[in-house]
């Protein structure tokens, strides 16, 4: 996994290390490490620091100031690391036994609740969405189930909090439904609504506010494993690649991997607005 901040981009690996990929000179350092394989990392920029924030499967989250080799802070978590999202000042890690840690970054990183996933199974991915004040509020967490939790960080009524299904199968043949990962989520930066994607080749869109799918997609040879939308929310990006949900099996070399951009901005306008 990878996430830059603009000149460089920051690789983690399950090597336990994180490199920084310097995009001006094309050289690579290592710049952070862990116990176990690295899960994700994020740049932070804050009002009153920078920092790089790696978790792994050593269960332990770490803040690294690039000028020293140690890092600044590092927080036990409760297992190992699945997945996590940043949006200053909030960051939310998800963990193996279906913890979810949000933590506050302003002044300085501090854990701010704990909870235990309203999913039953594994968590694949989380991304932060904001408020209409564009302040960050609360998350979708995607599990290995094919289904999609939004949850509030501070909720006026419970039941703003709430889970859809998705990445399945349309009919139940003999009595049984595919039921697909969820890989990734994304918020688009303008209209706040999502977009899903799945081991089953596809992604969709949705408007959590309406609760509603506003878009979905034809199947794709292979699963959809990563996406994103560009700064101003015109371009959809997603990588298409073997996600090895079906085990090594069902690999096939033959296969070549694709990044896809596609114009959304339209597609993605909520429901709720028109």
């Amino acid at each position: 996994m990878f996430v830059g901040d603009g000149t460089k981009v920051f690789m983690a690996s399950c090597d336990k290390m994180v490199k920084c990929w310097d995009l001006a000179s094309n050289q690579s350092i290592q710049v952070a490490a862990h116990d176990a394989p690295v899960r994700t990392c994020h740049w932070i920029k804050g009002s009153n620091y920078s920092c790089l924030m790696t978790g792994s499967w050593d269960k332990t989250l770490k803040f690294w100031d690039l000028r020293t080799p140690t890092p600044m802070l590092t927080f036990n978590l409760p297992e190992r690391c699945y997945c996590a999202d940043v949006d200053y000042p909030m960051a939310v890690v998800g963990t193996a036994g279906r913890w979810l840690l949000v933590y506050q970054l302003e002044g300085q990183p501090a854990e701010f609740k704990r909870i235990e996933s309203p999913l039953k199974y594994q968590h694949r991915c989380v991304a932060i969405f904001r408020d209409k004040k564009k302040a960050p509020t609360g998350y979708a967490l995607g599990s290995v189930e094919g289904r999609v939790a939004i949850q509030y960080v501070n909720p006026i009524n419970p039941k703003d909090n709430f889970t859809f299904k998705c990445h399945r199968s349309n009919g139940a043949q003999g009595g049984f439904q595919d039921i697909y990962a969820v890989n990734d989520i994304a918020f688009h930066p303008v209209h706040g609504t999502l977009a899903t994607v799945g081991s089953d080749g596809t992604f969709s869109f949705w408007d959590k506010d309406a609760r509603t799918k506003l878009k979905p997609s034809e199947p794709m040879e292979q699963p959809i494993t990563r996406c994103c939308f560009n700064h101003n929310g015109q371009i959809f990006a997603y990588a298409v690649s073997y996600d090895w949900s079906k085990g090594h099996e069902y690999y096939n070399p033959m296969k070549k991997n694709y990044i896809f951009l596609k114009s959304c901005f339209e597609d993605l306008k909520p429901r709720s607005a028109s």
